[in-house]
């Protein structure tokens, strides 16, 4: 059911986020804020901080963030509704469900869920005991499936006929058609989407059936896989299937094995390592890699990981560093799969991931193993395609100590290597080195490619103190004062919004890194006085207008125009460097650079310049308080 967004509001304002973190985080206080280990990724020194005013919560180690709601979302994985009942039981906040738009779409949900539900019963039955599903019985004893993986698993069988689930479960035609399990056919009669395959039923990882996977029988035409279309419940890009089994392991042995068959993961718990697997007929996504990085750190690939390339290893250096992550990859004797090895030799399978290697490592030995080393021209070669797959890591450091590898493997000189430009033929253009990433943009992870706001920028610290003191800050600022895109939709945010909750609210949808930025400031408090953050925002709005008046003075038609304002600009701010550290503040160099800055960024450059040379100003700002901060 839908909760009433005032109950919503009611439980966040009547929770104590300390003391609902407190049952899992240990916090110690800090000035204003609270600070501890988090609870989300694995660390030494805590980097996991609170503010209870504005009941929020950032880690400056993994970037997890969200208020009271969404912690207890992520650390006890529930739904929004689950997590909202959880803290009202504890807060004594009595909620009223409601039957608006929003419940509509939850019942709906409801319907989806319960359809797929009776054909996962339906579909299992009828592997159990139907005639027609003997050829399928067959089929799983023979890759070492028995009775008792067929009912822990809930596998089952979509018989040959075109509607048979549809005339079964008598669910009305959209019903049926909404939640995957068949459409309308040309006759306006409901059509079955499995037929003649094999059911595995996929849960979301709270354990709710949302759709299946079939694969056809050996011999038969058609696709071998085919999976449910995606729906209002089933999203192949961020379900995995056996999630919702292997969580608990995943957790406790801090490591999750991906697969690429349903079949393999069944293998993997057959054999005693019940925390693996499997993407739901598409390849591994952010989502996924965000999803499995709630439950732990390591992550085993137990699959070609080499087959995709470089675009697949940029992505994965991307999300290893974004989610703080350990990406290895399992290799397996004789290239069997992990299915036919769990039944052959479940010791041999349980060693390959023990012996999984780092991403990087297990591509370059891939590269090495498969290139012949007995000439000097073979060694040459080699080592070529060796440093096209290090230059494809982000890391100084990585890279570096993978050359040193290559070159003692091909008894080399590391400097030659390092001073060494792989040719086109490896598929990495430009490369000069290790310490090179590429000419362009789009040879560097997209973490690296998009801009950041350092913390200890004017900009930062000036949302900062209109975060935790804005009754001091806000009067004196204009949006002329952060160039930067990133902060000036974060100061936008601020202005145009009752809380910071609602700030990184509206800041996250125009721009993910604005709201990233937001959350992260709610819990650092200001280092600096407002006095000294506004000499450095004007001091660097005023060094940018400088520069583009010495820009248009080389083009000018009148450039003592442009002169003059450019000699009124310098000694404005040559003024206004002098007042930094000053215990007994003139302000007024600051509040006619502010005027001047304001109407040269609304286009009235003209009349700005024209007041530059007369030391006159006429901008917005209110001098009194600029004095009196």
């Amino acid at each position: 059911m839908g909760i009433q967004d005032d109950d919503i509001a009611a439980v966040r304002n009547a929770t104590d986020i300390v003391a609902v973190v407190s049952e899992h985080v240990q916090l110690k206080r800090v000035g204003r804020r609270w600070q501890g280990l988090c609870p989300f990724h694995q660390e030494k020194s805590g980097s996991f901080s609170v503010n209870a005013e504005e009941k929020l919560y950032y880690c400056f180690g993994c970037g997890a963030k969200g208020d009271v709601i969404t912690f207890v979302r992520e650390v006890e994985h529930l739904d929004f509704v689950g997590a909202v009942e959880k803290l009202a039981s504890k807060s004594g906040v009595t909620l009223r469900y409601t039957d608006e738009v929003q419940n509509e779409g939850r019942k709906r949900r409801t319907k989806l869920l319960d359809a797929v539900l009776k054909a996962s019963v339906w579909y299992h039955d009828r592997l159990l005991s139907s005639p027609d599903a003997a050829a399928a019985r067959g089929y799983l004893r023979s890759r070492g499936l028995d009775g008792d993986d067929v009912r822990t698993f809930g596998i089952g069988w979509a018989p040959e006929g075109w509607d048979e689930l549809a005339r079964s479960l008598k669910v009305p035609d959209d019903v049926f058609v909404e939640a995957g399990l068949g459409f309308i056919n040309s006759r306006n009669r409901p059509t079955d989407a499995f037929r003649g395959r094999i059911v595995f039923p996929i849960h979301d990882v709270a354990g709710a059936t949302v759709g299946f996977g079939g694969r056809i029988m050996p011999g038969v035409d058609g696709a071998k896989y085919k999976n449910s279309s995606d729906s209002a419940i089933y999203g192949k890009s961020k379900l995995l299937y056996g999630l919702h089994m292997a969580k608990a392991e995943i957790v406790k042995a801090d490591e999750a094995i991906i697969c690429e068959g349903y079949t393999d993961v069944i293998g993997f718990f057959k054999a005693g390592m019940p925390r693996a697997v499997a993407t739901c007929g598409t390849a591994l996504t952010e989502d996924h890699v965000k999803l499995l990085r709630s439950f732990a750190q390591r992550v085993v690939l137990a699959f070609d990981a080499d087959a995709a390339g470089q675009n697949a290893a940029a992505r994965v250096y991307t999300w290893e560093k974004k989610y703080d992550l350990d990406v290895a990859v399992a290799a397996f004797p004789g290239g069997v799969d992990p299915a036919e090895l769990a039944q052959s030799d479940p010791e041999a399978l349980a060693a390959a991931i023990a012996d999984a290697k780092p991403f990087l490592k297990f591509r370059l030995d891939r590269v090495l193993d498969s290139s012949p080393l007995d000439t000097p021209e073979h060694r040459a070669r080699a080592a070529d395609a060796a440093m096209a797959v290090i230059l494809e890591h982000p890391s100084d450091i990585v890279r570096d100590q993978y050359l040193l590898e290559v070159a003692a493997r091909l008894r080399l000189d590391p400097d030659q290597l390092r001073n060494h430009r792989p040719s086109p033929a490896t598929g990495r253009p430009g490369g000069s080195g290790p310490g090179a990433r590429g000419n362009t943009t789009a040879d560097r992870p997209q973490s690296e490619s998009r801009p950041m706001i350092h913390r200890d920028t004017a900009a930062t610290e000036a949302l900062r103190h209109v975060i935790w003191d804005p009754g001091t800050i806000t009067p004196l600022l204009d949006e002329v004062l952060f160039p930067d895109r990133v902060a000036a939709t974060a100061y936008r945010a601020l202005m145009a919004t009752s809380s910071v909750a609602d700030a990184i609210e509206m800041a996250a949808a125009d721009d993910p890194v604005a709201g990233d930025l937001l959350q992260r400031l709610a819990v650092e408090e200001p280092e600096s006085t407002v006095q000294s953050v506004m000499i450095r925002l004007v001091d660097d709005a005023a060094n940018a207008a400088m520069a583009a008046l010495q820009a248009e003075a080389l083009v000018a038609s009148d450039p003592f125009r442009v002169g003059e304002a450019i000699r009124w600009l310098n000694l404005r701010v040559m003024d206004l460097r002098e007042q930094e550290g000053s215990l007994d503040l003139d302000m007024e160099a600051m509040y006619d650079l502010l005027a001047w800055l304001t109407e040269a960024e609304a286009g009235t450059v003209d009349d700005a310049n024209a007041n530059a040379g007369t030391g006159a100003s006429t901008g917005p700002v209110n001098h009194e308080d600029v004095r009196h901060v």
